[in-house]
């Protein structure tokens, strides 16, 4: 595994070292030892498989509020995927900023993403899944979500046409909203 630092403080992408042979590949998704050496996250509570049929579909931006918030390690198990994450921790030396990577089946990494980040996600193909370990149970309560096209944060997003979305993402309130209601946050 190889950690390649994110601009974005303490996002990492993990490139894996998939084994090929004429059946196909067999690749290590998750080695505790390695992001234990790193001090980061190595205890998961949850994984999660999203699925989405079409290509252009967007969920999120997600997170979840202190004490509850998530430290995420993603991956994708079909399709190739465009994802984004935006930094809301307050006292970040990246307070603000976003950084995205694609995700692909065909070359397996994974995107680690500290607690404090917002999280979203696009489809570049039809047939998409994107797997999730989680170090923080579900809680609705404190589940939030930030408009994904919203100028201040200025994502660009891979998108040609209008995107398919859920109704809590069309309904999202803007970053400048969050900040003012939520505030920066501490994790």
């Amino acid at each position: 595994m190889e950690f390649i630092p994110l601009k974005i403080s303490g996002a990492y992408r993990v490139k894996l070292a998939p084994h090929h042979d004429h059946r196909g590949f067999l690749v290590r998704t998750y080695d505790k030892g390695p992001f234990v050496q790193r001090g980061l996250v190595s205890d998961w509570v949850q994984d999660i498989h999203s699925f989405s049929a079409k290509k252009g579909t967007v969920r999120g931006l997600h997170l979840q509020l202190p004490p509850h918030a998530e430290t995420k390690l993603v991956r994708a198990g079909q399709g190739r995927i465009f994802m984004a994450l935006l930094d809301l921790r307050a006292g970040s030396p990246t307070l603000g900023s976003w950084d995205s990577v694609v995700l692909s089946v065909d070359e397996p990494e994974l995107l680690y993403a500290p607690k404090g980040l917002a999280m979203g996600m696009c489809t570049l193909t039809d047939n998409c899944s994107l797997l999730y370990k989680m170090d923080e149970e579900f809680h609705p309560e404190s589940a939030r979500t930030i408009r994904w096209d919203d100028p201040e944060a200025g994502i660009r997003w891979p998108l040609n046409d209008k995107p398919i979305l859920s109704d809590k993402d069309m309904a999202a309130p803007t970053l400048k909203e969050f900040l003012a209601s939520e505030g920066e946050l501490v994790c």
